[in-house]
């Protein structure tokens, strides 16, 4: 196996358990849905690294790299997309019981589509990915295959991983759900997830 491809898979395999806001939504959907929502959001995120290698590879995150303007216009959604997710966690966790169960389920809302657009949303990664890939790929190669080789490697790590993470979270919410710590802890993920945004929104290229 070519040493460039193992060394890239170490890489990944640090960025993959580095906190950041993967895992804070990880922990918002596990404390507020379950571990199996935290499978599925996972499985988003994931989908998210093809979309990035896929861009990569065909030279589109040049324009992210490049430009302030549309780096700045994916950087404050994104901010405004993670800004959101805390609101509503902080607001949910605030709520009944009763109400949070009746609550109508919104598409856009589910598990899946906030891990995508939390992963895609994230021009940082667009950036990593057109500035790391090329390190560990051969150029007289396939250039898109090995990239989303790379991405299916890192999204099968981020799956392992995040659902090991959710399911260290939900026995944990279980043995704290009777004391109402359950609830603190889905503030305290709301205040990471708003601070990740504020973060990301003074974010510099």
């Amino acid at each position: 196996m070519d040493p460039r491809f193992l060394a890239g898979l170490g890489v990944l395999a640090l960025l993959t358990i580095s906190p950041g806001q993967d895992m804070a939504l990880i922990a918002k959907m596990t404390l507020e849905r379950g571990r199996r929502a935290a499978l599925v959001t996972s499985l988003g995120i994931c989908s998210g690294l093809l979309v990035h290698a896929t861009a990569s590879a065909l030279g589109l995150s040049v324009i992210l790299a490049t430009s302030a303007e549309a780096f700045t216009i994916v950087k404050l959604a994104g901010a405004a997309y993670l800004a959101y997710l805390g609101l509503r966690s902080l607001r949910d966790s605030f709520r009944t019981e009763v109400l949070a169960e009746s609550a109508p389920r919104r598409r856009f809302a589910t598990p899946y589509v906030q891990g995508l657009l939390n992963n895609v949303l994230n021009p940082k990664v667009a950036i990593f990915y057109l500035t790391f890939l090329p390190q560990f790929i051969d150029p007289a190669g396939d250039v898109l295959a090995q990239s989303l080789l790379f991405a299916v490697a890192h999204a099968v790590m981020g799956i392992v991983w995040l659902s090991a993470y959710a399911y260290v979270l939900a026995r944990l919410s279980r043995l704290f759900a009777r004391s109402g710590v359950r609830r603190w802890l889905e503030r305290v993920t709301g205040v990471v997830l708003v601070g990740l945004g504020l973060r990301l929104a003074f974010e510099r290229r």
